[in-house]
């Protein structure tokens, strides 16, 4: 039975009042908070203003997260509406909660005398302190589980990532070794582990490091001799250690020299590794076959380019995240199905286009999306994709992809299948095998059968020809 959100929230007041030692931070920053719904496990809360919500995520954000765990269980989301502005009355926009304080490692204990010249202590990270140091963990909050959508194209890494958030160091996954092209959400990954590693281990120190500021770090170790202190940091002081772009090492012989020594202190110790490169270990190449063996000890997992359904996911996830409801869907499906080489280009262009919408106060059309697509996509070369030429036939014949991805043997979705192999095999460099997979698991026998279909149907029906011709035009727009 759908619970209503007034039960929820009073259940949550009633909790959050109990655990806060003042009562009157309670009337000031709870009470104003007015539950607007209920959908599955999320639940929206109306915020004052800007400000509110701002200082509410920074100094409350445990027991908020405590209170809708309580309630809802450990899928349960919290989402505010608010005015951006005194502008914008009436005008609310809904944004998702962050953790602004799990990207903050608690003071950890220095294994080094801090009393002699702290000011030279070697490692950028650290703040010294009387008797402890913080670490920055350099972790976004942006990058969270939340809002990275999860597709066929990520569902091992992402599965792999959380089980190492529940348990760093205790899996058979360490190292966790993420690869992938650029622009496929890597970065997003790692620091989305390590922000759940921090909810639910906030005594543990995560730190994010990209390879290059690892390299530059121990560069200035060796230039200052304190390349000793460099190595404890990192052996003794960190729980879980994110290496983004580890690539970065090739042929830089004593980076990897110290690297090994690192992983190994950390590995022996019950320590968590994760690490993100462009190719698996296999395929890196100047790299010591030591230091592959060792990243290879855990899982490999690599991410893939996302299917058109996903990337529709990623740009409404992405709207959300930013407040904007009024994107229009077939704008929307006109990216995703247009622009599948990269999440990163995909981000792109859609920031682009609601900045000229913005500075040019005109809607947001699919001719403006074309228009720059014509801009950002077609001058590097963009190849189509057989998502987009699938969508295109099913808008064509007005049968829905998934219809035609289906068994059903009915004239008109038959006729649509078959044009979308033999225009898939026309335009994209994909083999018949992968274009079979693609079109309801057929294999490619099935494929060179349909394009044969299609080619007969063309020369000799004056009517297809015409619909064949139409569709390619709409393709090619």
């Amino acid at each position: 039975m759908q619970r209503d959100c007034n039960e929820v929230w009073q259940n949550c007041l009633d909790f959050i009042r109990d655990i806060l030692p003042d009562k009157h931070i309670f009337e000031t920053w709870f009470l104003p908070l007015k539950p607007l719904a209920l959908q599955d496990d999320t639940l929206t809360l109306k915020v004052p203003s800007m400000f509110f919500l701002e200082w509410l995520e920074a100094n409350y954000i445990g027991e908020l997260r405590a209170a809708i765990k309580k309630e809802l269980g450990e899928g349960g989301r919290l989402i505010y509406s608010t005015a951006i502005d005194s502008s914008t009355v009436g005008q609310d926009v809904t944004l998702p909660s962050k953790d602004r304080l799990a990207t903050q490692n608690t003071p950890t204990a220095i294994p080094m005398n801090m009393d002699t010249n702290v000011k030279d202590f070697p490692n950028p990270f650290v703040i010294p302190g009387l008797k402890k140091v913080k670490v920055n963990s350099q972790l976004d909050e942006n990058y969270s589980f939340d809002n990275f959508v999860e597709g066929a194209c990520n569902r091992l890494a992402r599965s792999a990532g959380y089980a190492v958030a529940q348990n760093p160091g205790k899996t058979a996954f360490n190292p966790l070794f993420i690869y992938g092209n650029v622009g496929l959400g890597k970065t997003h990954l790692v620091h989305a582990i390590g922000l759940e590693t921090k909810q639910r281990y906030p005594d543990k120190t995560v730190l994010y490091i990209s390879a290059e500021q690892f390299f530059q770090q121990y560069l200035d170790s060796v230039k200052n001799k304190t390349t000793n202190d460099f190595l404890q940091f990192y052996q003794m002081m960190i729980d879980v250690l994110i290496i983004d772009d580890i690539q970065f090492f090739a042929n830089k012989q004593k980076t990897q020299d110290v690297f090994f020594q690192i992983f190994n202190g950390l590995h022996s110790a019950g320590k968590q590794l994760i690490i993100t490169s462009d190719k698996s270990p296999a395929e890196l190449s100047g790299l010591e076959q030591r230091v592959i063996s060792r990243l290879k000890w855990g899982l490999s997992a690599d991410l893939t380019i996302p299917d058109a359904p996903t990337r529709v996911e990623i740009i409404k996830r992405k709207l959300q995240k930013d407040g904007i409801n009024n994107m229009p869907e077939d704008v929307i499906e006109y990216l995703a199905y247009n622009i599948s080489t990269s999440v990163r280009e995909l981000e792109g262009v859609l920031i682009s286009l609601l900045f000229q919408s913005s500075i040019n106060k005109s809607d947001i059309t699919i001719e403006l999306a074309k228009e720059l697509i014509d801009k950002f996509v077609k001058s590097t070369a963009r190849e189509m994709s057989i998502e987009y030429i699938q969508k295109v036939v099913c808008d064509y014949f007005s049968i829905p992809v998934s219809v035609m991805l289906s068994k059903t043997r009915k004239g008109n979705v038959v006729a649509a299948r078959h044009i979308s192999m033999f225009l898939s095999r026309k335009h994209t460099n994909n083999s018949l095998a992968v274009i079979g997979s693609k079109c309801g698991n057929k294999d490619h026998a099935t494929v060179l059968h349909a394009c044969k279909s299609v080619q007969n149907s063309y020369e000799t029906d004056r009517r297809f020809r015409s619909d064949l011709d139409e569709i390619e035009r709409l393709i090619n727009e």
